[in-house]
């Protein structure tokens, strides 16, 4: 892999240090994209993906306090729990193996028999974020297999979301999506940075964008671009427009 913004010499580039979090709570967005903006192709985000940005993928899961997901995401996806990587342990010390899994949903329509909830390390339970709405017998039996996390009345609020994450020490949020929390989380002015992985292909169809939410102006300031295969991975900070 190889840095061509801003121009380097050299193709070993070191991503926990060019990916390194500042010294202060932060909300990450990582997202893989085609060509013509595509998040998904067949409705998985891994057609689009690629062992270069699954390296990436992995660095920015161990750097991470926390991975944030939409529960329709966790669905698709077929989320677990995140399993500890050796490359990992020098990234990851006081802190537990691997970071928890956050899950955002309303109505709490989850499969809580699968391993995201049955194999977490109980040093990262997985974290459920729903609100006062969801179903009070599905939220008791969710808390019986994680930590519940209520934020917010009818839906989710996303700052109180966010604030009750930082409340548990996880300052370093690593918000893999979908379009529609990275929407949310856009809307409630959540989001510090984007890294986006652009696919060199392109694929039509009716996939979302990064964000899928109301329309609006967000500035960013690139900080890097770096290539391997075609494939670009940028990573931008949200600035000023």
């Amino acid at each position: 892999m190889r840095r061509i913004h801003p121009a380097h010499s050299s193709e070993d580039v070191e991503l926990s240090s060019l990916y390194a979090y500042p010294d202060q709570p932060w909300l990450r967005v990582n997202m893989v994209a085609s060509a013509d903006g595509a998040t998904w192709f067949k409705g998985l985000s891994g057609g689009l993906s690629s062992k270069a940005d699954r390296r990436v993928f992995g660095v920015l899961r161990g750097l991470a306090d926390v991975v944030l997901a939409g529960a329709a995401t966790v669905r698709t996806e077929g989320y677990g729990p995140a399993r500890p990587r050796e490359s990992w342990r020098p990234l990851r010390t006081d802190r537990p193996p691997a970071p928890p899994i956050a899950v955002v949903t309303r109505r709490l329509d989850l499969d809580l028999g699968g391993p995201l909830f049955t194999d977490a390390d109980p040093r990262a339970r997985t974290i459920v974020i729903t609100c006062d709405a969801a179903p009070a017998d599905r939220r008791a039996a969710a808390a019986e297999l994680a930590d519940v996390v209520v934020a917010g009345d009818d839906r989710v609020d996303m700052e109180r979301a966010v604030g009750a994450l930082r409340e548990r020490g996880l300052t370093r949020i690593l918000c893999e999506g979908g379009p529609r929390l990275n929407g949310q989380l856009a809307a409630a002015g959540q989001i510090d940075e984007l890294c986006l992985t652009i696919s060199p292909m392109m694929v039509g169809g009716g996939a979302a964008r990064v964000l899928n939410g109301p329309a609006g102006q967000i500035g960013l300031r690139l900080v890097h671009i770096l290539e391997e295969d075609g494939y670009l991975f940028t990573r931008y900070l949200k600035g000023e427009m």
